[in-house]
């Protein structure tokens, strides 16, 4: 956040410290400066007072099983770079159905964080009828305003308030409900307009980010359907494993043994059109140097990027730069495979591919947590990609990768990955669905009568990568008109 809503007292008087109950943490007596002094409190946005049923339920672990039609959800579903929530094996535990308390959650409920990743916000996309909040989450009785609040809990100033509010320790930090009491502010200026820029703005992110996450499912889908319904005759037959497999592979982990590893390596490897490997000529590992300074990437030379600059789905979302005294390691376009990472006790996080556009993101440089992959035939390159973020493979290389704290696939693991040889076409209809730079974002003429029928009109034909860049697009022009807010100026309405 801009410092200028940072002020930091030059001294304290010793009553100052008395009402702070004698707390000495720097932090608590720095003030928030909004020169704004029109706004509201976050509980101003509530329809009703928070109550206790709107708090989620601690079960304890003791109700965690591997599978379940139930689910318990953890504050790490609320993440900073979505606004919606991001549901994986890791955020989403299967629970014992009788364990099950119901909070009846909808499409449109908000929820927020009150403690860990305190202040953290999402939207639900959907209906979540078979899932339960953990006791850190709230789900706030909003109606009014709706997107408006979204928006400003998002922004840093939201954060910030709270960090004053909560001092920071060694342990989880509780906010418990001093949330309610941060500070939303509100245009003087061209009021109504700009509340529905605002909103208009916040509704359109979320939709790419639905839309993100069905086109990531229909390329699965079509993956699967490909490979089952294009199979040899053999049948598959599951058999434990001999010990001249155990040699030729050196490991004695059950991973690769497992009956799912090796449905999964048949399923590719009996499909009739074949199957092929990765070009060893065409991976390569990366590297942090050792001299390099690291900060903004407008001020900086190259892009930086390490596996915690990547969304679950491939797609980069930090923007950072470097600069550093060798030779950078991206200077064409390539995608990038994740090799290495903490996330996912069971190693589903490792392979994850990022596309890396040189033409968008210029010159760049990856950590030796990243292998970059890169073919002349871009469609297989995509193509790749496409596979290595499907389940299927999500499996397949948890299974496949080594280490116990952190999961690892090294080089000769992604040379051993099959891929299935499907036809020209069939590599193109699933491609399209993740990159189709065949259209234009053509918004100079959009106002706010069209502009959510006009932005719908574009995701409908638009890949993964071309949504993620005009919601990238839209969050600063959204960031823009809030911090214009912040400081009382006329906001800006404009799409372009």
């Amino acid at each position: 956040m801009n410092n200028l809503y940072v002020k930091t007292p030059e001294s304290i008087s010793l009553r100052t410290i008395e009402e702070k109950n004698c707390t000495l943490s720097s932090s608590q007596y720095m003030d928030l400066i909004i020169p704004n002094k029109n706004y509201k409190f976050v509980r101003d946005f509530l329809c009703r007072p928070l109550k206790r049923n709107d708090l989620g339920n601690e079960i304890g672990s003791i109700n965690y099983i591997s599978q379940s039609l139930y689910y318990f959800i953890r504050t790490k579903a609320l993440q900073s770079h979505s606004y919606i929530p991001d549901i994986s094996p890791e955020t989403a535990l299967p629970i014992i159905p009788k364990s099950f308390i119901s909070q009846q959650l909808r499409e449109g409920d908000i929820l927020i964080s009150k403690d860990s990743n305190i202040g953290e916000i999402v939207i639900l996309e959907k209906d979540y009828s078979d899932y339960m909040l953990s006791g850190a989450l709230y789900k706030l009785p909003v109606s009014e305003y709706k997107y408006y609040l979204l928006a400003f809990v998002k922004h840093p100033i939201f954060r910030e308030q709270l960090d004053f509010m909560v001092p920071k320790g060694a342990t989880i930090r509780h906010a418990k409900t001093m949330f309610l009491d941060c500070k939303i502010p509100m245009p003087n200026k061209n009021t109504e307009k700009t509340i529905k820029y605002i909103e208009l703005l916040t509704r359109a992110i979320i939709n790419k980010e639905k839309s993100i996450k069905e086109k990531h499912r229909l390329i699965l889908e079509k993956i699967t359907k490909e490979l089952k319904q294009n199979q040899k005759p053999e049948p598959f037959e599951f058999d434990f494993p001999t010990i001249s497999e155990v040699e030729a592979s050196s490991r004695l982990d059950t991973g690769i043994y497992s009956k799912q590893f090796k449905e999964i390596d048949f399923l590719i490897k009996n499909y009739k059109r074949g199957h092929f490997f990765l070009d060893e000529e065409c991976l390569k590992s990366g590297n942090t140097p050792e001299t390099r300074y690291i900060g903004n990437i407008n001020e900086l030379k190259y892009r930086w990027v390490t596996p915690t600059h990547c969304t679950d789905n491939g797609l980069i979302f930090v923007d950072e730069g470097i600069n550093l005294n060798r030779k950078n390691n991206i200077n064409k376009d390539c995608i990038l495979f994740i090799n290495r990472t903490s996330k996912g006790g069971g190693g589903e996080f490792v392979g994850i591919a990022a596309y890396y556009n040189f033409t968008d993101f210029k010159a760049g440089h990856h950590n030796q947590g990243i292998y970059r992959f890169y073919d002349k035939d871009k469609t297989k390159m995509l193509f790749v990609l496409c596979m290595m973020n499907c389940d299927l493979m999500r499996k397949y290389c948890g299974a496949l990768s080594v280490g116990s704290k952190m999961k690892e696939l090294k080089m000769e693991h992604f040379l051993q990955i099959p891929f299935p040889n499907f036809s020209e076409e069939k590599q193109k209809e699933i491609v399209k669905l993740y990159y189709n730079n065949s259209i234009e974002y053509k918004s100079a003429n959009w106002n706010l009568d069209n502009f959510i029928t006009n932005d719908n009109e574009f995701n409908k034909t638009a890949g993964i990568y071309e949504q993620d860049k005009t919601l990238k697009h839209l969050q600063a022009k959204l960031n823009q008109a809030i911090d214009d807010i912040i400081n009382d100026s006329r906001v800006d309405i404009t799409f372009e």
